[in-house]
């Protein structure tokens, strides 16, 4: 189901983005749910708290690795080997 929203912006600023909706070859009201769209990604909804914790928990781990370009060598290899 479908909610209509009515946003009400100066029209200075509405000719701007009427001008944005137009260059990309949409309708003004596309090009504003892909902006809402857009900043909703980047809204963090988490707690920061949280989220330093797991990120110093994961590094307080010592994992073994390798050189970087042996490591993507022998991802293609299981790639090619995978296609035979």
């Amino acid at each position: 189901m479908s909610k209509r929203l009515q946003v009400v912006i100066p029209d200075d600023e509405f000719a701007r983005v009427h001008e944005a909706a137009r260059v990309q070859g949409i309708t003004t009201s596309e090009w504003v749910r892909r902006v809402l769209r857009q900043a909703e990604r980047v809204v963090s909804t988490g707690d920061p708290d949280a989220k330093l914790a797991a990120i110093r928990a994961a590094a307080r781990h010592a994992f073994p690795t390798g050189d970087i370009d042996e490591m993507l060598g022998d991802i293609e290899r299981g790639y090619t080997q995978g296609a035979e």
